[in-house]
């Protein structure tokens, strides 16, 4: 049984997503952000930095911080949603693509194009122009694939979430084609509609 403490942002979407791709019975915590129940003194101990997603498993006591160590740890557990082979090597470069660059920068972008619209006309442009590459390296890879390094992995699962707040990130789908058509492959996915709502309903997953 996996404990999961987790909130309503891509990073802790990517993980409940995980968890209903595989089947497996997991607790859900819910650490709301909004008023700081990540610095609780609880939840530093599983969590040394205080951000969320963090997971307990209780079949050996392991606790984990950081989304793409938690994703790494329960893939190779259950033995599903990794590549194979040297594919798995590219998997893992565009999992660290989303934790080097499509979260940390998309995060900017929302920071000043969704929630401070106004107070640096630099910032936007600067991380709105920074989006812009990001979608259009991420449209470059998927050029006649159907996922991120053709099948269905945690790349994919760490990336979603992200490319989901394309509205706050004023990115247009539609002038991403491969993206698009990647995204509402992965958006109709039973596992993925019901992981997106973890740890409590707040919207449907916006579709371009």
């Amino acid at each position: 049984m996996i404990d999961l403490y987790t909130w309503t942002t891509p990073n802790g979407r990517k993980v409940s997503i995980l968890l209903e791709e595989l089947g497996v019975p997991y607790n859900v915590h819910a650490i709301d952000i909004g008023k700081d129940d990540q610095f609780a003194p609880d939840f530093l101990k599983i969590s040394p930095n205080n951000k969320i997603p963090a997971i307990v498993d209780q079949d050996n006591g392991l606790s984990l911080m950081e989304s793409g160590a938690i994703m790494l740890y329960l893939a190779q557990k259950h033995g599903r949603f990794l590549a194979e082979g040297d594919a798995y090597w590219q998997m893992m470069e565009w999992l660290m693509w989303q934790m080097g660059g499509f979260g940390p920068m998309l995060g900017q972008a929302h920071h000043f194009l969704k929630f401070n619209k106004g107070t640096s006309d630099y910032a936007e442009a600067r991380y709105g122009k920074e989006a812009q590459r990001l979608y259009s390296v991420l449209n470059t890879q998927l050029n006649g694939r159907d996922f991120i390094t053709g099948d269905y992995t945690i790349a994919d699962m760490a990336i979603f979430p992200w490319a989901a707040r394309f509205e706050w990130q004023e990115i247009d789908l539609n002038d991403f084609p491969n993206v698009r058509d990647w995204y509402l492959r992965i958006a109709t996915r039973p596992a993925v509609q019901k992981g997106y709502q973890i740890p409590k309903f707040v919207t449907d997953i916006p579709m371009p």
